[in-house]
């Protein structure tokens, strides 16, 4: 599939650049390439390290939702729930729990390791697991901030990168 979309983004963006009307694509798929090529050119992602579109979609919806401690929904959503509701929409996986409790359902990985859907852990307060984001790749993550709300964050950024903990992947799940 990964083989298939490169080709046909390939394709379309040709087509795009030349002005040609030639789709290889269904509907979903030239979707989810459009949602690739947004993604890629905005956020600066390479397009081959994108495996799941509608990761990146869903992100997208949550962006800018204000911070809610043990908050749910679009009114509020804390950093444990916001990647519950990720792993729920882009990989049809039920999470619960706090960022510790999830933090316990995965293995480690190095930080060089990560790859997209990935989660992410820092030690905030008091030298414990207090939050948590879910890795695009390009070293950025989502996450809901205190201060901002659902954000897309680098973790080369100071403050991350001071309480960065660990990279950890779900036991029970390929992301890839």
């Amino acid at each position: 599939m990964r083989s298939f979309l490169l080709f046909a983004f390939f394709i379309l963006s040709s087509n795009y650049f030349f002005g040609q009307d030639i789709s290889l694509a269904n509907d979903k798929e030239q979707e989810q390439l459009e949602l690739c090529f947004k993604y890629s050119n905005e956020l600066g992602f390479n397009i081959e390290t994108i495996y799941n579109p509608h990761l990146y979609e869903c992100v997208n919806e949550w962006m800018g939702t204000p911070y809610r401690y043990s908050g749910d929904s679009k009114n509020g959503i804390d950093c444990s729930g916001l990647v519950c509701e990720m792993y729920k929409s882009a990989y049809q996986k039920i999470l619960t729990g706090s960022a510790k409790d999830i933090y316990e359902k995965t293995d480690p990985v190095k930080k060089e390791d990560l790859k997209e859907g990935d989660l992410v852990f820092f030690k905030i307060k008091k030298g414990r697991i207090s939050h948590v984001g879910i890795y695009l790749g390009s070293k950025k993550f989502a996450h809901a901030s205190t201060q901002r709300g659902v954000i897309i964050s680098d973790l080369d950024e100071p403050y991350y990168k001071k309480y960065y903990y660990k990279g950890g992947r779900l036991k029970d799940i390929n992301i890839n």
